[in-house]
């Protein structure tokens, strides 16, 4: 079974900035603060539709600075979802809140409830972007709470940002090296998206701010995922969820529903073309990739075979069931080998 979330949302809860780019309640599609009997009934839900497999699954606190919140509030959340870790029908509570928002005393709480799971927004580890994007903590800020984390046994999860204001592709490599050595579990990587009701927006419309487009984020955030992937590094979401009132709140920046598609088929493009380097053009190949992927690989609207075309080289892909993530093989009518993608770009 695959990994299933009951993700409860509290938007803007405790958070102590009003980011460049934040509107929760746009992302999270809710203007009310969740309650202890909203959260007990969402896990009994998942528990009785069967849609909870304890190995498998989490309670997931998302969208505010969770450690923020009032204290009483905090424990009345984590109180309510604790009985259900209790009888064994999930396997722990993942929360995300913000770098500055982390010590032993909140750490010791979030244990004694059974958090097992711990994301920190750092967005970059540039200061300056930092600073201009009002984050209010800075990079050594993310480094000390990843060490403490770490030190207390929890997941740790960090998820980054590219294409905010002052920043550039350099600058977000640079952070996403910085986070692979910081060595967490798992990683999310966003690119901004502009909502309505944003400091973000009002740069925008005054031209002080140029968003990121799907033309330059796509290749940036392969290059990123392959970058984790090099360092083991499980990136557990590419581009912002689709839902809520993303749609209607979107001002610009690089959104798409299946933004993650787009970036895994940018991978498979470039190493379809980095092994057909070299070879005749004008030709039949046949390219064979992972079945699963066949999809990413071909692209979306058949993007891949139509960029293939374009560089001279006439190509079929097809599905092979043998073959691993990013491991490619290419035959012409003389000979045929097998090329593993180094899933570097």
């Amino acid at each position: 079974m695959k990994h299933v979330n009951v993700a409860l949302f509290v938007p803007h809860a405790g958070c102590p900035n009003q980011c460049s780019f934040c509107n929760q309640r746009v992302i999270s599609g809710t203007q009310n603060q969740i309650t202890p009997e909203e959260v007990e009934e969402a896990c009994r839900i998942a528990v009785e539709t069967k849609r909870a497999d304890a190995a498998h699954s989490e309670i997931a606190f998302f969208g505010g600075s969770f450690t923020a919140i009032k204290r009483d509030y905090m424990v009345s959340l984590l109180a309510a979802a604790k009985p259900f870790l209790d009888k064994g029908y999930f396997k722990g509570i993942r929360i995300s809140t913000r770098p500055d928002c982390i010590d032993e005393e909140i750490l010791d709480i979030l244990k004694n409830y059974g958090v097992t799971a711990i994301e920190l927004g750092a967005q970059s580890m540039d200061e300056e972007v930092l600073r201009l994007n009002r984050r209010g903590h800075t990079a050594k800020d993310v480094e000390a709470a990843c060490a403490l984390i770490k030190a207390y046994g929890f997941s740790l999860g960090l998820q980054m940002m590219t294409g905010l204001l002052g920043s550039s592709d350099a600058k977000d490599i640079e952070t996403a090296e910085k986070i692979c050595a910081l060595k967490p579990d798992t990683v999310r990587i966003y690119p901004t998206i502009v909502l309505e009701g944003t400091y973000l927006a009002e740069c925008l419309k005054n031209g002080s701010y140029k968003a990121e487009t799907l033309e330059t984020a796509v290749p940036l955030c392969a290059k990123l995922l392959c970058l984790f992937k090099a360092h083991n590094i499980r990136v557990i979401r590419l581009g912002l969820h689709s839902g809520g009132n993303v749609e209607e709140g979107y001002f610009g920046g690089a959104y798409h529903p299946a933004f993650r598609e787009l970036c895994e088929g940018e991978v498979y493009k470039e190493i379809m073309l980095r092994n057909l380097e070299g070879r005749p053009k004008n030709k039949p190949y046949l390219i064979e990739v992972p079945q699963n992927a066949l999809s990413k690989a071909k692209g979306q609207g058949k993007r891949n075979e139509k960029a293939l075309r374009n560089c001279g080289f006439q190509c079929i892909i097809k599905g092979n069931e043998f073959l691993n993530e990013y491991e490619i093989n290419i035959k012409d009518l003389n000979y045929d080998f097998k090329v593993a993608g180094d899933a570097g770009i």
